[in-house]
């Protein structure tokens, strides 16, 4: 059975907000690094009233391995940080449906493709929504766009961009001038680096598909070429220009897809229709883990749902954001606990001010909105949080301390952390492995403060020390005694 496109509309601020808060959507200077031309410039979308962002989404054969997840919470927060300032931000992310990796994935598992993509694709939303993305816009299939995908490629024929060859329809390269423009390789480094096979029927080496034959024991869908499925790149254009429109303003994605897949992608639409294609192209670095590509050969390939299994997924968030985005990332299980400690920080700032929700002040936190608008400084972002945080502990201004703790709060949202209660955290957070629970950290809090009281300072001394050993760090302010986990220490 065919399921329905996932299509749901959804915005970081609801309009009652944006209107009690107008101040929120006028716009602000951001700058972007964009790969097209290899520097940050100022982000002028083409229509300030729909800015339109498309980034890459996983192929739907597995669960997804934290680097897939890394371009998903980075470009969650320019979302963010985007419908805080234009009245619409359309934003699809893509699910690839069509791949012999799913193919082969159904058939060693006695299902239907269909069945597998959905079930996995399930998972991936599962997965992604424990990391606090909020959904896309827009979630297009493949499978749903091959009658544009069809006429894409029938475009080009016309266009004399690309040819039938042997039931294939190949994007002719040497037909477009700018090819190559994205990436800034040479012709001999785009015919390596593309691993194509340089087939017979194809005109030019560099040549890519388009559309290909399928055998009775492949999905395929009729065409003008006979029975046969996309290639990958096209599926992308086709979708962009379904949903988004010929030209769009942010193209995002992980860095390994700079070169075929994007540089393809531009051939496809400026072959077809002229005019530039994307504005801004934005690239994540690649994630190492320990110091190596991640390998399933070497152990140390860990997906997002097993990761999940140990950590909140709001550590697994922060450690992400930990490095600036188009930097490379070295994940580890220490930096999941280094994350875990940061985040139990933050939430013991919140702590002495109960669940309470949040109330519309109007306090901003413009320092860590300034990171964020500086080309996503997500690691400058932290560092103002974690300040703003410091201050609320040393408060004791009533009024003040209602500003900074809605400060807080409002730097918090942009980067989608504290998004729980204290209570909250503590329950997901307490119980993990040997760590002591919350009674009993709080016990021996309560302990001290009776000792300190009663000013039986060698008493209180003895119990820091305790839950020290314990791994809880503890800190004294004007509003009460606030508490974290200490991070684990890696040992050789």
């Amino acid at each position: 059975m065919k399921a329905e496109p996932f299509t749901r509309a959804v915005s970081a601020a609801s309009p009652a907000e944006t209107a009690e808060r107008p101040e929120r959507n006028r716009p602000v200077t951001i700058r972007l690094h964009n790969t097209l031309r290899g520097q940050k410039e100022v982000f002028v979308p083409h229509d300030p009233q729909r800015v339109t962002m498309y980034v890459c989404g996983p192929t739907v054969y597995n669960f997804v391995h934290i680097g897939n997840a890394r371009p998903v919470v980075v470009f969650d927060v320019l979302y963010r940080l985007l419908s805080r300032h234009y009245p619409q931000v359309v934003y699809a992310r893509n699910i690839t449906d069509i791949d012999d990796k799913i193919n082969a994935a159904a058939q060693a598992a006695g299902e239907p493709i269909r069945v597998l993509a959905e079930r996995f694709a399930a998972a991936y939303r599962e997965d992604m929504a424990a990391l606090h993305a909020l959904p896309p816009g827009v979630e297009p299939w493949a499978t749903d766009h091959v009658p544009q995908i069809v006429a894409l490629a029938q475009r080009l024929i016309e266009r004399g961009h690309a040819y039938v060859a042997e039931g294939h329809v190949l994007f002719h390269v040497p037909s477009l001038p700018g090819y190559g423009k994205l990436s800034g390789r040479r012709r001999d480094e785009m015919i390596a680096g593309a691993r194509v096979e340089v087939a017979p029927f194809k005109r030019d080496p560099a040549d890519f598909v388009l559309w290909k034959p399928s055998t009775a024991e492949q999905p395929g869908w009729d065409s003008p070429w006979g029975v046969g499925r996309p290639g990958w790149h096209i599926e992308c254009t086709a979708m962009i220009h379904a949903h988004l429109g010929r030209s769009i303003d942010i193209h995002g994605g992980g860095q390994d897809l700079i070169f075929p897949h994007h540089e393809n992608e531009i051939a496809q639409g400026e072959g077809a229709y002229g005019g530039e294609y994307c504005r801004y192209w934005i690239h994540n670095g690649y994630v190492t883990v320990d110091g190596e590509k991640m390998s399933k050969s070497l152990g140390n390939f860990h997906t997002v749902r097993d990761l999940l299994q140990r950590y909140p997924g709001e550590v697994i968030r922060y450690a992400l954001l930990a490095g600036h985005y188009r930097k490379p990332l070295d994940f580890s299980l220490g930096a999941l606990d280094q994350a875990r400690a940061a985040l139990d920080r933050l939430y013991g700032s919140l702590s002495p001010y109960g669940d309470r929700p949040r109330r519309v002040t109007g306090a901003r936190a413009r320092d860590i909105e300034a990171a964020l608008a500086d080309d996503l400084n997500t690691p400058h972002a932290l560092a103002r949080l974690h300040e703003t945080a410091a201050a609320l502990r040393k408060c004791t201004d009533p009024a003040e301390q209602e500003q900074l703790l809605e400060t807080l709060r409002d730097g918090a949202e942009l980067l989608g952390l504290l998004q729980q209660s204290p209570s909250q955290w503590r329950q997901h957070t307490g119980e993990a492995g040997d760590a002591p629970s919350v009674e009993r950290i709080e016990a021996l809090i309560a302990a001290r403060s009776a000792a300190r009281a009663a000013r039986d300072f060698t008493r209180a001394d003895a119990l820091r020390h305790e839950l020290i050993a314990l791994g809880v760090g503890i800190e004294d302010g004007a509003a009460g005694t606030t508490w974290h986990r200490l991070a684990v220490q890696a040992t050789e």
